[in-house]
């Protein structure tokens, strides 16, 4: 914490002489890494150049307490899935039911969460809260969990193989070349992405200016 004070502290410096230069530390989910932050990162450093960026790649559980330690100044959360930060909501995405190709429930083009939940299952885990486990609980089931795994391309593979079915944010299962099928749930599973942050006094000039370039753009993100 004393590193990450003396490093405010020269951004704080920094800023009262009018640099555009800073330090940009966010915590971020493989999805927004790979779908988001990209295009973000490029258009953003043609008009801050000097401006430097550290991601640390996490969950709902170490993301927030990432910002809440100081580690990160902001990142993506689940607004349901943190307390004692301030949140921005960003954007709902859709959740998708992951199958072999082969699965007889491939054949259905919406599937019940009730037949998922009689399945083989592999979760996800993203710490204390799990948008499909909510969704399971919504209709009164519990899935059969088989595995447990900490990665989505994992998860994938996992499936691919034929070990079980899953639930997967929309946004990670872009562009991927593994041979599994997509199917939307009844009822509909999603997923709220927001910035979490301390407060703005904690936010560095870099940090502030890039959350506002992120809300600027939302639009265009898929």
């Amino acid at each position: 914490q004393i590193v990450y004070q003396y490093l405010t502290a020269m951004e704080k410096a920094k800023e009262m002489q009018g640099l555009d230069t800073g330090i940009i530390r966010m915590g971020t989910i493989a999805s927004i890494s790979e779908h988001w932050l990209p295009g973000l990162l490029k258009e953003f450093q043609k008009q801050y150049p000097k401006v430097e960026f550290v991601l640390h790649q996490g969950d709902y559980m170490t993301i927030p307490e990432w910002i809440k330690t100081g580690a990160v100044d902001f990142g993506f959360v689940n607004p349901k899935a943190v307390s004692g930060l301030n949140t921005i909501t960003l954007k709902d995405g859709a959740m998708l039911a992951v199958l072999p190709e082969n699965h007889p429930l491939a054949e259905m083009d919406i599937i019940p969460l009730s037949m998922i939940a009689n399945e083989s299952y592999i979760l996800m885990e993203t710490g204390n809260y799990y948008e499909p486990m909510e969704a399971f609980k919504s209709v009164g089931v519990t899935p059969n969990i088989k595995y447990t795994i900490h990665d989505d391309y994992s998860i994938m593979a996992m499936v691919e193989a034929g070990l079980g079915v899953s639930i997967l944010a929309e946004l990670i299962l872009k562009h991927t070349n593994y041979q599994i099928v997509l199917r939307p749930t009844d009822p509909p599973v999603t997923r709220t992405i927001s910035i979490g942050y301390k407060s703005n006094a904690h936010l560095p000039i870099a940090s502030k200016r890039f959350i506002e370039f992120i809300r600027a753009h939302i639009n265009e993100l898929p």
